[in-house]
């Protein structure tokens, strides 16, 4: 059976899951939403969610250099307990996602932290690049959207494709680590340093 976009994006809203695996829960159910949700809770990635709210004071600053000395990342990943912060897994999580930001050069941790004079900066350009190919105005609003979408996965590094599995974000990849742990994890904050550059 056919899963869309749509029921992904549904059961995603509803479970905090990541898209993969909501896409494979759906799949398996045979497109069952209340089966897709069970499969997804009894795995314990659905409770990734439920955890989002409590507090994250613990975890790890990590330097990474990039070989070659040109690219440094620090970043803060924040965890519930000092128990799970200084596990291998936890730590191996930080070190991915501080390369990741050396690698792939988001710009901030979520689209909630881009300012919105540049997303609508942002939005007027896409609407000018677009305006000149004679489409009528709904479709151009819908080609700027998804040309937004695809900003915020270049520049966010929660939406970005993960350097070693593009089929999986970096968001999926933290819920799935939150899931694993059973503790809330949060990507705070990083800093980008690249050999001449401000």
């Amino acid at each position: 059976m056919a899963v869309t976009a749509d029921q992904v994006k549904e059961l995603r809203e509803r479970t905090g899951a990541g898209m993969m695996e909501c896409k494979k829960a759906l799949q398996e159910s045979q497109g069952d939403f209340e089966k897709a949700v069970d499969a997804l809770r009894k795995s314990g990635i659905a409770r990734a969610d439920s955890r989002a709210g409590r507090t994250a004071s613990e975890g790890v600053v990590e330097a990474y250099i990039h070989p070659g000395n040109r690219v440094g990342v620090l970043i803060e990943v924040n965890c519930e307990t000092d128990f799970v912060a200084r596990t291998d897994e936890f730590r191996e999580l930080v070190r991915n996602l501080a390369m990741q930001v050396a690698a792939a050069g988001a710009e901030v941790v979520r689209r909630e932290d881009v300012p919105a004079d540049r997303i609508e900066r942002e939005r007027e350009i896409l609407k000018a690049q677009t305006a000149g190919q004679g489409k009528p105005p709904q479709i151009v609003e819908k080609i700027v959207t998804g040309k937004l979408e695809k900003f915020f996965s270049e520049i966010c590094l929660l939406e970005q494709p993960y350097i070693r599995d593009d089929k999986t974000t970096v968001g999926d990849l933290v819920r799935h680590a939150s899931s694993k742990t059973g503790e809330n994890i949060q990507v705070r904050r990083f800093a980008r340093f690249r050999l001449g550059q401000e």
